[in-house]
């Protein structure tokens, strides 16, 4: 198609805002948005479907920019097409409180599919989006009715590509053979540190190749919007590949510091900017300008847009009389909302049940559930075995061509790809009508971590099934044996971070993790078996905390309060401790964060004034001292051997656990009052809650 003169003033429109904004702010990225501004144009206009009115239709087209420091280049594009972003907000760029952060974030701005900023993760989010979009395709799609069949279209530069985790993710897609996948690699040369021949000389599209890629070369991406626009319809016509164009561009086009890192990450100088606005036919001295036309060529794609949508919703009507129950359940799913009586299938435990590991619980549950939510879609990075996170019936989800499964299948064989697999979780959440799972070791959900951190700031529902999760898991030593990971997790806002410690607070867990819509969790689980207690009931435990045993009196010397594989061995002290002549009062402290939630009344009831409190657990005693007088756990690496031998090594057996509670009678008992270590002279005022969490 030919591309006229108002089409290059669309493009230059774009450069010459991305210098005003990032000058105004101050600070910024204005090279990318300059250099990617002609693809961006051609993307936008000519190929992606997608309603400004309505940025959540099931269908749209997904675009991600997984160099998000480039988002003065997507703000500038919502705002052309007439998305709620105003040329105010383009102007308070990165200023506080303004719809426009310094990288894209999607709970902030409509038209954000995912949040980006560190680098590769946004590749792999695009992956877990297109991912969604072959499973709800293979599940809802009939003959005559594409329900869904958007594309996924990503940006990249030079800096996601030497990241580990779109690595990672780039050669899960190719095995997978998303054709609905398609990225644009900015090929500007340029990092932080200069020219990339310093450190990055591989060939990219070679590594591609390798992993299953259809690759196509744009040598001139400044001007050549007539390969651009070549190059992205033969990507479209590819259908079991997932598709990469190359595209060599000039970072900061037009400037006088183009092909530079110093445009990469600075405002241009001010005689710069004005020969920019020059040389691209605009009035030096004016800022913040965009031609009439301009305008009207983007609105005109906008209605086409909304037309697009009117058409879906017409067929997705008579979808709908035709398939009434599956479009019942699509429509249910698309709204994020569980099915009436799900619940009444978590399992529950009585003491007269056997001792089983929390992952076999875990297991329980994932079965249980399998039949009653469809949208839980999940996976484990090739331990499967070990995390237990597939359900006997299971399909795994695989490209038919394979014979190994269908895109209709539920089960995700991620491979060792622990960070990948928990980014294209994201994605998957993202996409919406899925509420993805996955599986590792607990140790091993630190590789992970930076996506976890995006999925809590961008408000995504996921849930990390995390096995193994201490010193349990005995012979594989402290290489395996997490320490300090309860720690950094408890740390991260809204992410809810579980240590069940049998049966019914594991399917309390569960039912959290689920009903918390916008809220990430770690389940960690363990390997040996765990005895049912005694007064541990779902609804006591999603309260995230309470008491387990209390003395017949209600007069405790000591409270001991703990998590996961420790709690039953202190409801054994207790035994011990009375011996001793002393009392105790057990708490299970299962989730911190959702405990945190709940009101002061029923915090203090858990941990009154009056009794010293002694924490239990094999982690990092970091952190306890929220909770707790005086704290017993593990501030070194763990050991290799049987685990009840490590167990007793670190003296968290009953007599153990005696010992400390005992130590701690005696220490605190000329103190009066002892009061709860919950109260503080002041309450936390940047406390983020968790989002969708009840209280």
């Amino acid at each position: 198609m030919a591309f006229s003169e108002v089409d290059v003033k669309c493009i230059n429109t774009i450069r010459t805002l991305a210098v005003d904004i990032t000058t105004k702010s101050k600070s910024g990225h204005p090279g990318a948005p300059m250099g990617m501004a002609p693809v961006s144009h051609v993307l936008f206009n000519k190929f992606m479907k997608f309603n400004p009115k309505n940025p959540r239709w099931m269908n749209r087209d997904r675009f991600i920019l997984s160099n998000g420091h480039a988002c003065v280049l997507q703000y500038t594009l919502l705002h052309l097409f007439g998305y709620p972003m105003s040329m105010k907000d383009l102007q308070e760029f990165r200023q506080l409180g303004s719809a426009t952060p310094g990288h894209p974030e999607s709970h902030e701005t409509a038209g954000i599919e995912v949040t980006t900023g560190p680098l590769g993760q946004g590749v792999a989010n695009a992956v877990g989006l297109a991912m969604g979009q072959a499973h709800l395709g293979a599940t809802f799609n009939k003959p005559g009715y594409n329900v869904i069949d958007n594309f996924t279209y990503c940006f990249f530069g030079d800096g996601c590509m030497m990241e580990g985790v779109a690595s990672e993710a780039m050669s899960l897609a190719g095995h997978l053979q998303l054709g609905n996948l398609i990225c644009v690699y900015d090929d500007n040369h340029i990092s932080i540190d200069g020219d990339i021949n310093c450190a990055f000389t591989e060939d990219v599209m070679m590594r591609l190749e390798s992993y299953g890629w259809h690759t196509v070369v744009v040598g001139d991406g400044d001007n050549d919007l007539n390969s651009i626009e070549e190059a992205l319809a033969e990507c479209k016509k590819v259908t079991d590949k997932p598709s990469c164009i190359k595209l060599r561009t000039t970072i900061g086009y037009g400037s006088k510091l183009e092909g530079t890192h110093g445009v990469h990450g600075n405002p241009l100088k001010g005689d710069d900017a004005e020969q920019v606005k020059e040389k691209f036919g605009f009035n030096p001295k004016e800022n913040f300008h965009v031609p009439q036309e301009v305008y009207d060529y983007y609105h005109n794609t906008a209605a086409q847009g909304a037309k697009a949508e009117e058409e879906w919703n017409a067929m997705f009507a008579k979808y709908a009389q035709e398939y009434p129950e599956l479009a019942k359940e699509f429509t249910r799913r698309a709204e994020q909302k569980l099915p009436e009586g799900w619940e009444k299938s978590l399992p529950t435990y009585t003491t007269s049940d056997p001792a089983i590991a929390s992952r076999k619980l875990s297991e329980n549950v994932l079965t249980a559930l399998s039949d009653v939510l469809p949208e839980l879609v999940g996976g484990s990075a090739d331990l499967t075995g070990s995390n237990l996170t597939r359900w006997g019936k299971a399909i795994d989800f695989q490209p038919p061509s394979t014979g190994l499964g269908e895109y209709s299948g539920r089960y995700i064989r991620y491979g060792v790809r622990e960070h990948a697999m928990a980014a294209i979780m994201n994605g998957l959440s993202a996409y919406s009508g899925i509420i993805p799972y996955g599986g590792t070791f607990l140790n091993f959900v630190s590789y992970a971590a930076g996506a976890i951190r995006l999925s809590a700031l961008s408000q995504l529902r996921a849930i990390h099934v995390a096995t193994h999760d201490s010193i349990g898991l005995g012979e594989d030593g402290p290489t395996h044996q997490p320490i300090e990971t309860a720690a950094h997790f408890r740390a991260l806002p809204n992410c809810m971070f579980w240590r069940p410690a049998d049966g019914n607070e594991t399917s309390a867990a569960y039912y959290c993790a689920l009903t918390a819509k916008e809220t990430p969790s770690i389940i960690a689980l363990s390997r040996q078996n765990l005895p049912q207690l005694e007064g541990s009931v779902i609804q006591k435990s999603v309260r995230g905390g309470y008491t387990l045993i209390d003395p017949e009196d209600g007069k405790a010397d000591v409270i001991i309060v703990s998590t996961g594989s420790e709690v039953c061995i202190c409801v054994d002290a207790v035994k011990v401790l009375k011996e001793q002549g002393l009392k105790a009062r057990i708490v299970s402290l299962p989730c911190w964060e959702v405990f945190d939630q709940q009101d002061e009344e029923y915090q203090l009831s858990v941990f009154p004034d009056g009794a010293p409190i002694l924490s239990v657990e094999a982690y990092s005693t970091l952190g306890w001292q929220k909770y707790s007088h005086e704290q017993h756990g593990i501030n070194g690496f763990g050991a290799s051997g049987p685990y009840l031998d490590v167990y007793k090594k670190f003296e968290l057996t009953p007599e153990g656990v005696a010992e400390k509670a005992k130590a701690t009678v005696e220490f605190w008992k000329g103190v009066s009052p002892i009061r709860s270590p919950l109260r503080r002279a002041f309450e936390q005022k940047n406390v983020h809650t968790l989002v969708g969490v009840h209280h």
